[in-house]
Formats: C-alpha cells, sequence, structure tokens
C-alpha cells in the first residue's frame, strides 16, 4: 500500500498541478509521510542506518570527501542486503524520489581531473555495481554515469606523473571499473545484453584515437575485460531472474567490425602496453567468432573444426594486422568485413594517431582479394567520398584511390550509381575520385560506359551547367562506341567537348582522354581534336594545360611526319609562353613536346618551324645551366656549346643586325640559365644540343650560330 501512494505521489510531482479530490489530497498527503521516514522500504527494517545516511546526503549542502563516501558506501550496502535478502522493492521509487544515480554522476564530475587522491571514483562506481542487481534502477543513466567514469578516470594524467599516487588505490579504482562494467552486462535483461555491449564498446572505441598513450591503454584495458565477457557469456550466468541467457549464436554485435579494425591498429603501438592488451582483444574475439561460427555448423560439418587454441596461438606468433585480419576474414559477416575496411580508410586522415603504413598494407591486402572484402560498395565508396577530402599525404591518397579503382573494376554499376548519389555539383573529392578512376584504362571504359547508361535518365546534375552540357556523356557515348575514323570525327565534332571552360571538368574530361589514348588505336582516331587541344592552352588553366599537352604529344607520335609537320609548327607557337611558366610540371613538359616538334616539320613547313625555334631560345637559354647527375652525359656536348659560344663572339660585328641581336642574346644568357628544377635543365639541354647539333654540317665556324638561330 506505501509503495502504491509514493508512485501516486512520484507521478504527481511530475503532471500539472490540478484540484484534486479529498481522498487523492489525502493518499497524497499519507505518500508524503512515508516518504518522509523511507520505514514503507522492506530493506529499511535491515539497513535503517544507511537508508537515513542517504537521505541525509541529498537534503544537506554540505558535501565533504567524508560524506560523500559514507554516502556511496551506503547505497552499496542497501542494495547488496536488499538483493541478498529478495528485498529489492521499492528501490527504484527510492532511487527515483532521491535522484541517487544523478547525485552519483555529479559526485563524479567534481572530481579533480589532474590526481587520484580519494577513494570516491572506486566507491561510486562499487555502488553502481550494486544498483545494477536490481531491474530498472539505472535504466536509462547507465550511459550518462558511463560516460562520467570513461571521461574522469582515462583522462587522468598517467600513473608515472601523479603524485603521492598510492598504488593500491589505482588498481582498486581500475578493478572496480571492471568489476562494474562486468555487472552492468550481466545484469542485463537477455533482450538489452547486445545493446548493452554494444553501447559500452561505442564509448570506449572514442578513447583509442587519443594522442595520449595514457588514455589508449585504459580505454583497451576495458576493452580486453568486455571481450572476454564476450568469449565466454554464453558459460557465465546471466540475469538469474531469467530462464535462460543467450547463446553465441545470439549474441549479435553490429559494432563488432569496427571494434576489430580499431583493435588490428592499436597493434602498431608495440612500445606501450596497449599493443598488449590489443592483442589479447583480438585473441578472445577470434575465439568468439571462431566459436559463433561452429554453432552454426551442422553435425555433419562438426568434424571440420579446428582448434581456436592453436588459432590464436598463431595469432600471438605473428601479430601483424594483415595476418591476424585474414585469419578472421572467413569468420565475419560481411557487413563486419566492410566496416573494418571503413576503419582503415578513415584511419589514413591526418588527423589520424594511427601508423599510416600499417593501414596501408592492410588496404592493398583487401585490394588483392576485392571478392572477399568490397562486399558493401555503397558503404565503402560513402566512407571514401567523405574522407579523401581529409587526406593530404601522397602515399595515402593514392592508397585510398587505389581501393576506389579496385572497387570500380568489381562493381562499376553501384560505383557510378553511389557517387552520382552521394556528391553534389561540383564536389572536389568527387571530381578527384573520377579522376583517379578515370586513370587506368579498363577502368575508364567501364565507367564511362556505366555512366552513359546511367545519365541518360538520372536526374543529376554532377556534371552539367544549367546549360545541361554533359561533355562526360558525351565523351563515353564517343569512347564506347566501335566508330571508324571517319566516324569518330565526325562524332566528335558534333559533341566539341574540349570547349567545356570550367576548368575541373575540363581537367576531368582531359585525364579521361589520357587514358583512352594510350591505346594506339584510338589515339590516331583523336587527331580531329588536335585543334581543340592547342585552344585549351589559351583557357589559362594550369591542370588541364599539363594534360593537353601530354594527350597532344600521345597523338602526335601515331601520325605520319608529313602529316604531322604543319600541326607542329602551330603548336610550337603555342608553347613558346609556357617555356618559362612558373610551374615547374608544366615547363618539363611544354619543354619536352618543344624539343619533339622541332624534328617533326618538313618540307616548306621547316623554314617556318626554324623562325619558331629561334623565339625559344631566350627562354631555353635561361634553362640550361645544369649541375646535377642527371644530365652528365650531357657533359661533352655542353663543351661543344661552350666553343660555339667563343666562336659567336664574331657576329657582333656582323652587318646583320638581327644576327647581333641573336648573338648578344646567346652570349649573355649562358650566365643566366639557373634553374632549380633538375628534369627542367635536363631538357633544356637536350634540346639545345639538337638545335646545336645542327651545325655540324656547317664547313666553317662563321656559319655556326647561324645555323643554330635557322635551321
Amino acid at each position: 500500500m506505501a509503495e502504491k501512494l509514493l508512485r501516486v505521489a512520484l507521478k504527481e510531482d511530475r503532471a500539472p498541478q490540478e484540484s484534486s479530490s479529498p481522498v487523492e489530497s489525502h493518499e497524497l498527503c499519507l505518500a508524503q509521510q512515508l516518504e518522509m521516514d523511507a520505514s514503507w522500504l522492506p530493506v529499511y527494517h535491515l539497513e535503517p542506518e544507511h537508508v537515513d545516511v542517504i537521505r541525509a546526503f541529498v537534503s544537506s549542502p554540505e558535501k565533504d570527501e567524508e560524506r560523500k563516501l559514507k554516502f556511496l558506501t551506503s547505497i552499496a550496502v542497501l542494495f547488496r542486503a536488499a538483493t541478498y535478502n529478495s528485498l529489492c522493492q521499492g528501490l527504484d521509487l527510492f532511487c527515483q524520489r532521491y535522484k541517487l544515480a544523478e547525485n552519483i554522476k555529479v559526485l563524479l564530475e567534481e572530481e579533480p581531473r589532474d590526481q587520484l587522491h580519494t577513494a570516491v571514483w572506486r566507491s561510486a562506481m562499487f555502488a553502481m555495481t550494486e544498483m545494477s542487481f536490481v531491474e530498472a534502477v539505472l535504466e536509462g543513466k547507465e550511459i550518462g554515469l558511463l560516460q562520467a567514469c570513461f571521461s574522469g578516470i582515462f583522462l587522468l594524467p598517467p600513473k608515472e606523473e601523479m603524485q603521492d599516487l598510492k598504488p593500491f588505490l589505482y588498481f582498486t579504482t581500475m578493478k572496480g571499473m571492471d568489476t562494474m562494467l562486468v555487472a552492468l552486462v550481466l545484469n542485463s535483461p537477455t533482450s538489452r545484453v547486445n545493446e548493452k555491449m554494444q553501447s559500452i564498446f561505442q564509448m570506449l572505441l572514442t578513447f583509442t584515437t587519443s594522442e595520449r598513450a595514457s588514455v589508449r591503454e585504459r580505454a583497451v584495458g576495458r576493452m580486453r575485460v568486455l571481450s572476454f565477457l564476450l568469449a565466454n557469456y554464453s558459460s557465465l550466468k546471466a540475469d538469474p531472474n531469467e530462464e535462460r541467457h543467450a547463446s553465441r549464436a545470439e549474441m549479435q554485435m553490429p559494432i563488432i567490425g569496427q571494434l576489430l579494425g580499431h583493435l588490428l591498429l592499436l597493434l602498431s603501438f608495440k612500445e606501450e602496453e596497449t599493443g598488449h592488451l590489443a592483442l589479447d582483444a583480438l585473441c578472445l574475439l577470434f575465439q568468439f567468432k571462431y566459436q559463433q561460427h561452429c554453432a552454426t555448423l551442422t553435425e555433419e560439418n562438426t568434424q571440420l573444426q579446428g582448434d581456436w587454441e592453436t588459432e590464436t596461438t598463431s595469432l600471438r606468433t605473428s601479430p601483424s594486422a594483415t595476418h591476424i585480419i585474414e585469419s578472421f576474414a572467413e569468420y565475419l559477416q560481411p557487413s563486419e568485413r566492410s566496416d573494418i575496411v571503413r576503419v582503415f580508410i578513415e584511419a589514413m586522415t591526418d588527423s589520424s594517431t594511427f601508423d599510416k603504413e600499417a593501414a596501408r598494407n592492410v588496404l592493398d591486402m583487401v585490394r588483392g582479394n576485392p571478392d572477399l572484402w568490397l562486399v558493401d560498395v555503397p558503404k565503402i565508396t560513402s566512407c571514401i567520398h567523405k574522407t579523401l577530402g581529409c587526406i593530404k599525404s601522397v602515399p595515402a591518397r593514392q592508397s585510398v584511390e587505389s581501393l576506389m579503382v579496385s572497387m570500380a573494376d568489381k562493381c562499376p554499376q553501384e560505383v557510378v550509381t553511389t557517387l552520382l548519389q552521394v556528391a553534389p555539383g561540383g564536389d572536389s573529392t568527387a571530381l578527384a575520385l573520377w579522376e583517379a578512376m578515370f586513370s587506368v584504362p579498363q577502368t575508364v571504359r567501364n565507367i564511362l560506359k556505366e555512366l552513359l547508361s546511367q545519365l541518360w535518365d538520372l536526374k543529376s546534375r554532377l556534371f552539367c551547367t544549367h546549360l545541361e552540357d554533359y561533355c562526360l556523356v558525351r565523351l563515353a557515348m564517343l569512347a564506347s562506341r566501335d566508330l571508324g575514323d571517319r566516324a569518330f570525327a565526325a562524332t566528335y565534332l558534333d559533341f566539341r567537348f574540349l570547349k567545356e571552360e570550367r576548368p575541373a571538368m575540363l581537367s576531368l574530361v582531359l585525364r579521361a582522354i589520357m587514358t583512352l589514348s594510350e591505346r594506339d588505336e584510338m589515339a590516331r582516331k583523336m587527331k580531329v581534336i588536335l585543334p581543340d587541344l592547342m585552344r585549351v592552352l589559351l583557357f589559362g588553366y594550369k591542370a588541364a594545360t599539363t594534360k593537353a599537352l601530354l594527350v597532344f604529344r600521345t597523338i602526335m607520335a601515331q601520325l605520319e611526319r608529313r602529316e604531322a609537320s604543319h600541326i607542329a609548327v602551330q603548336m610550337t607557337e603555342f608553347l613558346l609562353p609556357l617555356l618559362d611558366d612558373e610551374l615547374s610540371q608544366l615547363r618539363e613538359s611544354s619543354i619536352s613536346l618543344f624539343r619533339d616538334l622541332m624534328m617533326m616539320a618538313v618540307g616548306n613547313d621547316k623554314r617556318e618551324m626554324k623562325n619558331v625555334v629561334r623565339l625559344g631560345l631566350l627562354p631555353l637559354f635561361f634553362r640550361l645551366s645544369d649541375q646535377t647527375q642527371s644530365v652528365a652525359k650531357l657533359k661533352q656536348d655542353r663543351r661543344r656549346a661552350q666553343e660555339f659560344l667563343i666562336q659567336s663572339l664574331s657576329y657582333l660585328k656582323d652587318a646583320q643586325a638581327s644576327l647581333r641581336e641573336a648573338a648578344v642574346r646567346f652570349i649573355a644568357l649562358q650566365t643566366l640559365a639557373e634553374d632549380r628544377e633538375p628534369s627542367i635543365r635536363s631538357l633544356v639541354a637536350q634540346t639545345v644540343i639538337i638545335i646545336l647539333s645542327s651545325s655540324r654540317e656547317q664547313p666553317r665556324p662563321r656559319w655556326t650560330l647561324r645555323a643554330l638561330c635557322c635551321r
């Protein structure tokens, strides 16, 4: 009766104030009176002193350390007595009225974070342990209490840095946390065990990425405790009030993939206790997954069961991330394997504290077996798209992009569909991923084919402006059809997708053309795009210009010399402003192409080429000097160039002004030709030597400079 009336009082406190009948008012007063002395609690008669201590602490403004410890101890004693004597009735209401969980949380949050001097942490966790034995007492409050415990204890300084720390106090505090975690799980209803462990593991994972070794070690130590519990759960007694507890087959935890991924990465911290704890946890989780797998085998397959102890011994003998992950592979669900891959992708970000080399090794292993690991393509694709922008390291970025290419080869339809769905228009990360896929010959053909089939029907506007200029769709139509030379040329002239002036999209189209042109047959067909490639140089976009030069060089290499001659002269004129560009890669590409084009002129085009080449001497000689070993083989030819310079002194008195001007440039610029890029200096040296070599046919030194400038 008393408990019933107290429930009425609690309900009344939460409800809006309304007029009540005389009978209800009388019952409420009685409930409040019963609440005042707490004698209605069945356990009160066993532990009245502890009930009074609790009530007094809650109502008193004075909360020194002694009172805190008495309060927490009284909670633990009261709940232990109630559980042992089956007198738990009303304790949930008692906790609710006096807000025991909330008061414990406040005490934890008030504890100092720089030292561990008192037993408040330990006493609070013992109190929570005993409270967990009573149903519904901590329901809905565990997460807040655990977060307070983890944040307070894990973030304490390392043991060595805490002054006057008593080792026994630290040990019993950590032991108290382990006991509390086990109790919270085992005392949960069977239907909530998975959920409870999932939540605790999720909280612990957030601390494993800390830069502080002590924080990681404390978090992984608790993960090891829970892993032991998971591996042995079916043999431990669960809620004593339930007729049965969950079997291994019923223990499904969606977080297991993330958990394994983080523990595998933590192995790299070998100099810390963290690495050893992580290996222990992995072996326990392997035991769980192995036995869970065996539990699903039919009777005729039981003979296939091995010895998990032998397997775990092998893991400890060779504790590399790749070896362990391969051992786990066959016992994992597809979603768990995908989660592991996602963890290693996220470990590649610049802000990650994990070993990038270890993560790359695992991703390389994943790429080697895509059918096993790359099963959830949309999830992994979305993860790569979300993560790539946070990866600046070139090796790490290349590793992730290579993984994307592997998925595109395996499942082009899913990759294209996912990217079109998750990436907004103009998204730079998506464009980088498209470019990575367009860099591989077989991949670019598959992706363009898939884009063609999807973008005709989808309302996606990833690649289009308000004019709906689907330049990639047009490229896809051109590349995916088996067209002859004439049909190819006619189709391109209808589309003219290289007139696209948006830098990012133009660069992407050129990347695809670069890869497609690697096939000689396709490169020969592409001669129709050469005029538009020259115009690309006028846009002034560095990345697009560099790619256009490479494509131009590839296509020109497939043409007959007579066919290429006039085009070479035209392109050489376009190259002149680029020979001295500030971007080293663009200078290198320009000078390299300039050198090749000089050799292509024939017939009447040869004289015009000489005039253009003469205009290029100034920037070329600015890049002539070279002190590196990469061009050591050119020393002899450079000595010949020095001889030409001496011989050219006579031209300073030549009757023709143009020759006097050329001689001045030739001589003066020799001392100014310094460039920081070895590859640029090398190409300049080779180009000038080609020009100088033409003088070998001249019988007299007088014509050396004329030959250099005019041949």
